[in-house]
C-alpha cells in the first residue's frame, strides 16, 4: 500500500493525553513537544476517519472500557505494514495497574491486551 507523506508522520506515533471527556466524534490533541513536527497529524487523522481507515476514538474508547476498564491515560496512532492502522491505548486500571491496549484501528478488533 502506498501511503502518502502526509500520513506517514502519523506512523512515528501520535501521543494523545486526555484531559477532558471524548464528545461524539474523534479528538486529537498533539503534546506541546511534538506539536512543531506533528502539526499536521490531526487533520491527516481527521481524513483517514473520513475515508473510513479508522474508526472514530469515541468508538475505540467504548471497546477498550468493556475490555479494560479504567482511566485513559495515553493514545497512540500507528500504522505498520503488518498491521496497517492500529490504535494504542493505555488504561489506568483500578488495581493500579497499567495496562496496553493495542486494537485494529479500522475494525476496533483488540489485538492485544498487557502490562505496560
Amino acid at each position: 500500500m502506498n501511503i502518502p507523506t502526509s500520513f506517514r508522520r502519523i506512523s512515528r506515533r501520535i501521543a494523545v493525553v486526555l484531559a477532558v471527556a471524548i464528545a461524539a466524534g474523534p479528538f486529537f490533541a498533539v503534546s506541546a513537544a511534538s506539536a512543531d513536527k506533528r502539526g499536521q497529524d490531526h487533520i491527516d487523522a481527521r481524513e483517514l476517519l473520513r475515508r473510513g481507515e479508522i474508526l472514530p476514538l469515541s468508538r475505540i474508547l467504548q471497546i477498550v472500557q468493556e475490555k479494560a476498564p479504567g482511566d485513559v491515560i495515553e493514545v497512540e496512532l500507528d500504522h505498520s505494514d503488518k498491521h496497517g492502522w492500529e490504535y494504542e491505548v493505555k488504561v489506568l486500571a483500578a488495581n493500579g495497574r497499567v495496562l496496553e491496549v493495542k486494537l485494529d484501528a479500522r475494525t476496533g478488533t483488540i489485538r492485544k491486551i498487557e502490562d505496560d
